[in-house]
């Protein structure tokens, strides 16, 4: 994920908490992002979402020549 920053940011728009604590400024630079652990968790969370559809059927485990073979498929049905 991105990181996003905005350039004077009113600083009557932050949360209480933060309002306070950047004093008498009437803006900031903003900036957000996620945290390396919190990416990882969604990650780890999906591929463990994953596993559990395969194991059960839900999602049919395919070959690379399978794989191959359906994409090919797929970019011949697109027009030229």
């Amino acid at each position: 994920m991105n990181k996003i920053v905005r350039e004077h940011y009113p600083v009557e728009k932050l949360p209480e908490d933060l309002r306070l604590a950047v004093g008498a400024a009437t803006s900031v630079r903003l900036t957000i992002e996620p945290t390396p652990h919190s990416h990882a968790s969604s990650t780890r969370q999906a591929l463990m979402r994953a596993r559990e559809l395969v194991r059960s059927g839900q999602i049919k485990s395919v070959s690379s020549t399978e794989a191959v073979e359906r994409i090919r498929k797929l970019r011949d049905e697109w027009p030229s």
